[in-house]
C-alpha cells in the first residue's frame, strides 16, 4: 500500500492566502485611487531648468525657470558663489505652466570649477535640470537632485556633443512613470485587449502615434493649447470605462473589434501632452534631434517597463490558481474609469474657469 502526496494546499490554507492576498492587492488598488490626484500633480510638476551662458569669460547669462504649483512658482533660488554679482534687474516672464526669469551675473573668472546650489530644493518634489555652456565652447548637463542640492561645475567642461543626451534619457523615463494618466490609460488597453499578437499591435500603435505628436509639438511644428489638450487625455480615460465592461459582457464595439485603431487616434493626444514637459524644458542646442530622440525612448522604456509589470502580476496571480472574487478582477476596471471621470471633470472645470 503507497500514498500519493496531495498536490494542492489544505483547503484552510488555500482559502487564507487567498483572503491575505485579495486584502493585499485591494489596499493597493485603494491607495492608489486615493493617492492618485497627488501623483497627478507631482506629473505636472516639471523639473526647473537653469541655463547658464557664458558669453565671455566671467560674464554668464542665466535662464532660470520654475514650474508652477496652484499658480505660484515653486520657491527655489539658485546661489552661485560669492564672487558672483547681478548686472541690473532680473526680467520675469509668467508662463501658463512656469515662471521664467532672466539675468546676467559676472563672476570673476567664470564658472569653471566654482559649486551652485539651489535653495529650497530639498523640501520640494521637482528636480532642476543644469545646462551650463562655457565661454569658449564645451557642455555639462547635470540633473539636481533634492537629496543633493549642490555641485560642482568640472573645471573642464565636456565637448558639445552628447554630454545632455543620457539626461534626457531618464528625463523620459522619470516623465511616463510619474503621469498616472497616460499609464493609467495603458492599464486601460491591456483590459480590454485578448492575445499577445493583438496586444502587441495595440502597444506599437499606441507607440507610433504618440511618437509622432511628440516630436511635432516639441519642434514646434504643432501647437495645442495646454488646458483643452489635459481635459482631452482625461476623456481618453474615461472612454476606456465603457469599453472595459463591454468587454466583460463578451459585447462588440469599435475599441474592442481594432483596439490599435482607438490606440493609435489617442495616442496622437497623449503625444502632445508627453511634448509639454519636454517643451517647457527645451532642448540643447545643436543636439535637438538627438535629445528628442532620446527623451521618446525613455517614455517607451518606462512604458514597457510599466506594461511587464502589470503582466508579472497577472501572470504570477494566474500561476497560484486561487480563487478571485468577482469585484477584485473588475476593480482595476472601475478604477480606470472612475478616475478618468474624475480627471475629466476636474480638468474641464479648470479650463472654463481658467477661460
Amino acid at each position: 500500500m503507497r500514498t500519493v502526496a496531495p498536490t494542492n494546499p489544505p483547503p484552510r490554507l488555500t482559502r487564507r492566502f487567498s483572503a491575505w492576498l485579495s486584502a493585499l492587492l485591494t489596499l493597493l488598488l485603494v491607495g492608489a485611487a486615493l493617492l492618485a490626484p497627488a501623483a497627478l500633480n507631482a506629473h505636472e510638476l516639471l523639473p526647473a531648468l537653469l541655463d547658464l551662458q557664458e558669453t565671455t569669460p566671467g560674464r554668464v547669462d542665466v535662464h532660470w525657470q520654475l514650474p508652477l504649483s496652484g499658480g505660484q512658482p515653486l520657491p527655489l533660488t539658485p546661489v552661485f558663489h560669492a564672487h558672483c554679482r547681478l548686472l541690473g534687474a532680473p526680467r520675469q516672464l509668467l508662463g501658463p505652466r512656469s515662471l521664467v526669469v532672466r539675468s546676467t551675473l559676472q563672476c570673476g573668472q567664470g564658472l569653471r570649477g566654482q559649486s551652485i546650489a539651489i535653495d529650497g530644493l530639498q523640501a520640494s518634489a521637482t528636480e532642476v535640470l543644469l545646462r551650463w555652456k562655457a565661454a569658449g565652447g564645451g557642455w555639462q548637463t547635470q540633473v539636481i537632485r533634492p537629496a543633493e542640492p549642490r555641485i560642482t561645475l568640472a573645471p573642464t567642461p565636456g565637448p558639445t556633443r552628447t554630454p545632455a543626451l543620457p539626461v534626457y534619457l531618464g528625463l523620459g523615463i522619470e516623465h511616463i512613470l510619474r503621469g498616472p494618466d497616460h499609464l493609467l490609460f495603458v492599464l486601460g488597453l491591456l483590459l480590454i485587449v485578448r492575445g499577445r499578437r493583438r496586444l502587441l499591435k495595440t502597444v506599437t500603435a499606441f507607440t507610433v502615434a504618440h511618437s509622432l505628436t511628440l516630436a511635432a509639438a516639441t519642434l514646434g511644428v504643432l501647437h495645442l493649447p495646454t488646458p483643452p489638450l489635459e481635459a482631452a487625455i482625461a476623456c481618453s480615460i474615461l472612454f476606456l470605462g465603457p469599453e472595459i465592461v463591454r468587454s466583460w459582457r463578451g459585447q462588440s464595439s469599435l475599441t474592442i473589434r481594432h483596439p490599435w485603431l482607438v490606440a493609435f487616434l489617442f495616442g496622437l493626444l497623449h503625444g502632445a501632452g508627453l511634448a509639454s514637459g519636454l517643451q517647457q524644458l527645451g532642448l540643447p542646442r545643436g543636439e535637438t534631434l538627438q535629445a528628442l530622440a532620446l527623451f521618446n525612448l525613455g517614455v517607451e522604456v518606462g512604458q514597457l517597463a510599466f506594461i511587464a509589470l502589470v503582466l508579472l502580476v497577472v501572470a504570477l496571480w494566474r500561476r497560484r490558481r486561487l480563487p478571485t472574487p468577482l469585484w477584485l478582477r473588475r476593480l482595476p476596471g472601475y478604477l480606470v474609469g472612475s478616475l478618468g471621470a474624475y480627471w475629466a471633470i476636474e480638468r474641464t472645470v479648470a479650463m472654463v474657469a481658467g477661460g
